[in-house]
């Protein structure tokens, strides 16, 4: 008897421990893809955007949009800081038609590569061919 008593607690404590691990919120999730943008780390950019798909049934175009690294989208800081990589992984990634809505500025993402003079970048360039 006692020994179906001490294995009833070490079960429960084996599952109080999992269940005690905090549920993170999709801000947490999502707290570093600013630096993984920014570092060109296409890979880890992969992994962070098949996470959020999994654990939070979330598409890139669902949380894009409310993501501003230093006051610019995603798009823009991989331009902005060359991350060519993961910048054209963004861009094929994002429907077309949220890549032509204008930004929390107003401007387009074209008008805002037009305007900084970011023609050569080769994000840019992806993004021309896919409008």
């Amino acid at each position: 008897m006692l020994k179906i008593v001490k294995t009833s607690f070490a079960v429960a404590a084996m599952g109080l421990g999992f269940t005690g691990v905090a549920q993170a919120n999709i801000n947490d999730a999502l707290a570093n893809i600013c630096t993984i943008v920014q570092a060109d780390d296409k890979g880890e950019l992969r992994k962070k955007i098949r996470l959020v798909e999994s654990d939070y049934r979330l598409k890139l175009r669902d949380y894009y949009s409310g993501i501003s690294c230093g006051g610019n989208s995603l798009i823009r800081t991989a331009i902005l800081n060359n991350a060519v990589e993961a910048g054209t992984l963004l861009v094929k990634k994002m429907p077309k038609n949220d890549l032509t809505a204008p930004e929390k500025d107003g401007k387009t993402l074209q008008a805002w590569v037009s305007e900084g003079g970011y023609q050569d970048n080769p994000i840019a360039g992806e993004l021309a061919k896919r409008l």
